[in-house]
């Protein structure tokens, strides 16, 4: 990537950045660039996708419930309620 690519992408992202922020993330994009080259060279034929890099489980609680809702008992302290339901103002016209 050149300079004028940099301040491109920086226009079309609205960022405004000076010459020298421009070189330093032309570096930058040029790192990156040559990574993901690296990495698209690599042999993955066979290769299972993994979730985790590391041989990692999560530990699993039951789904159990815990807490009863009392709508009644929520609903006494509601401005305004009518029929089990919450009535709140209009927020889009």
């Amino acid at each position: 990537m050149d300079i004028d690519e940099v301040k491109h992408v920086a226009r079309l992202a609205r960022l405004a950045i000076d010459e020298q922020q421009a070189e330093h993330y032309r570096q930058d994009l040029n790192d990156i660039l040559t990574l993901v080259e690296t990495m698209q060279a690599r042999e993955t034929e066979g290769v299972a996708p993994m979730s985790n890099p590391l041989d990692a489980t999560q530990r699993l609680r039951p789904d159990a419930v815990t807490e009863a809702v009392d709508r009644e008992l929520f609903q006494e302290n509601a401005p305004h309620a009518e029929e089990g339901l919450f009535l709140v103002p209009k927020v889009i016209d």
